[in-house]
């Protein structure tokens, strides 16, 4: 997959040569849940001769307007980052990511100014595929009939796809993080259509779980919305370094209460693995709920407890 930071001047890139031309789906996709697969499956469809794109914004707007209002206290609501929303969208076939600048600029276009500069000018789009709820331009004043109409006029084709629900349940990143908040992870990957995961390097802790017994893989969970603080049953995919493979674990999600911290981390103890992971990028799946964030009386409860979480966690992947 060719990833691509920016709209201007790629046509004018060698390295960038034939980076136009894409039937591209269109939208944030935050958690790529299944209604924004059905998008990208449709774009592909509309238009399979020509290669398929995703067009999406960094940072999310909603970020950057939270930032300029000043809103440092605005909750972190992000399913997945832009490394990990690239790797899932390679998954899916996508031959080129367009991650469009999300500046003041941007935030000040007019919606025909954007079909104009950006999607013709700047990407040479063949066919724009979105989500009936689309909302696009200054002020969001531009939706997913006046692109279509604003296609016609540029010699792009269109297609507006209505929005997906399970069952009495509309598919959205909303609902996806609600049930993530109430620990319930198998309900959300029936939303998404696959397991939640946070991905990213692994940082250096305080090395406790090295002296218990129980090494853990630690990682910043920064600028992510969290499901439910607890510990989970988790698989876990080691995507660098000469370890590389799949792994069962057990991870704790939370601010550890044991030892008096208040920064909530990722710490994972990954079954049956021995070396080194600092630096190496993982991949941990939410797969089942285990228990909330517990303080104990002394150490010898807390590894107790630790030797049952893992048990049962273990038991849990088994039977997947």
């Amino acid at each position: 997959m060719h990833r691509f930071t920016d709209w201007q001047g790629l046509a004018a890139k060698a390295q960038d040569a034939g980076a136009k031309g894409a039937s591209v789906a269109m939208g944030n996709f935050d958690g790529l849940h299944l209604g924004h697969q059905a998008v990208i499956r449709a774009a592909h469809e509309a238009c399979p001769d020509a290669p398929l794109g995703i067009v999406t914004f960094e940072p999310h707007p909603r970020e950057f307007f939270a930032r300029h209002r000043g809103d440092a206290a605005a909750p972190a609501f992000r399913l997945m980052n832009a490394e990990a929303r690239a790797n899932r969208l390679a998954k899916l076939g996508v031959e080129r990511l367009y991650e469009i600048p999300f500046d003041a600029a941007l935030a000040a276009m007019s919606a025909e100014d954007f079909v104009t500069r950006v999607l013709v000018e700047g990407l040479g789009v063949r066919h724009v595929t979105v989500g009936a709820d689309f909302l696009f331009g200054h002020g969001r004043s531009g939706d997913a009939a006046l692109l279509a109409e604003l296609g016609a006029r540029h010699g792009f084709g269109t297609t507006i796809l209505p929005l997906l629900a399970e069952g009495a349940t509309r598919v959205s990143s909303t609902e996806v993080r609600r049930l993530l908040s109430e620990g319930a992870p198998r309900a959300a990957k029936d939303l998404l259509g696959h397991w939640h995961r946070i991905e990213g390097p692994v940082i250096h802790g305080e090395k406790r779980g090295r002296e218990l017994g129980y090494p853990t893989a630690n990682m910043a969970v920064e600028g992510l919305h969290l499901p439910r603080l607890g510990v989970y049953a988790v698989k876990v995919d080691v995507l660098t370094g000469p370890q590389a493979g799949s792994y069962g674990g057990a991870a704790s999600l939370g601010v550890r209460p044991m030892f008096g911290e208040n920064t909530p981390n990722l710490e994972t103890f990954v079954f049956d693995f021995s070396g080194d992971l600092y630096g190496q990028q993982l991949s941990v799946a939410f797969i089942d709920y285990l228990r909330p964030e517990m303080k104990f009386d002394g150490l010898p409860a807390l590894l107790a407890q630790m030797d049952a979480d893992c048990a049962r966690a273990r038991d849990i992947l088994a039977a997947l």
